[in-house]
């Protein structure tokens, strides 16, 4: 028998969190790790409970405001030099090599370089998010521009179309998809960052949160920053995916 899919779409939601659930009681049961390392999740709620009421919702914001704040300044830069690397071949043989070396540093080797060179106030933690979301944005969006076949720019001029009706209605529409992914690339890298930029001196946050409950062995704390951090970065993401099924409808209607 075959459920109604108001029913099954919200099981099938649920599954993998009940699946997860059920092992993180599994191991707490089993013995085989110590009770003291693995609290249980009545505990991690109860914690949740208690730091909501005295600093929880200030390190959401605060650890929200700076990814936002990193992810917004690192797109608008990646957006139009990753249109560019995409568009002009020459450019991309050029500099790539580049690109794919900064890629390739992980935000937490260069803290002290950015200590040394923004100090140790907001502007250092943007900077850490900042240079996380411009490489990942850039390289989604030179990929993406890069695979723009030009034969919609050749049928366009064939039909008379001027270089700013090609840009304004062929090569922007066809650029909205890459710049969304970009965008939920860019969040997705900035939360895994987040832990690291907080790392300079910081008071509130999510991360901030993190490090100081490991000072002091406070594992239900740890868990409940954990949790925190995947379920904004989650929520971020619906919230993008529904706005790319606004923005790009009409790839469906074509196909």
């Amino acid at each position: 028998m075959r459920l109604p899919s108001f029913i099954s779409r919200p099981l099938l939601i649920a599954a993998p969190w009940l699946c997860i659930l059920g092992l993180w009681l599994a191991i707490r049961a089993s013995g085989l790790v110590s009770p003291a390392l693995v609290p249980s999740p009545a505990a991690v709620v109860e914690k949740f409970i208690e730091l909501s009421k005295d600093r929880l919702w200030l390190d959401i914001w605060m650890s929200a405001r700076r990814v936002f704040i990193g992810v917004t300044f690192g797109i608008l830069v990646a957006v139009p030099v990753g249109f560019c690397l995409g568009w002009y071949r020459g450019l991309r043989a050029f500099i790539d090599p580049v690109i794919n070396f900064f890629r390739a540093l992980p935000p937490i080797a260069l803290i002290p370089l950015v200590i040394v060179y923004f100090g140790i106030g907001e502007s250092a933690k943007t900077a850490i998010l900042f240079y996380a979301s411009f490489f990942a944005g850039v390289i989604v969006m030179y990929e993406g521009i890069a695979q723009i076949s030009p034969i919609f720019v050749r049928v366009a001029r064939t039909l008379g179309a001027n270089d700013v009706e090609i840009f304004t209605k062929i090569i922007v529409p066809l650029t909205v998809p890459h710049i969304l992914t970009a965008i939920r690339v860019a969040l997705g890298v900035a939360w895994a960052t987040l832990v690291a930029s907080e790392l300079i001196a910081a008071q509130q946050g999510l991360g901030a949160l993190i490090q100081n409950a490991s000072s002091f062995f406070q594992l239900d704390v740890i868990y409940v920053g954990i949790i925190c951090i995947g379920l904004i970065a989650m929520l971020m993401d619906l919230a993008l995916r529904a706005a790319s099924r606004r923005l790009v409808a009409w790839q469906d209607r074509i196909a």
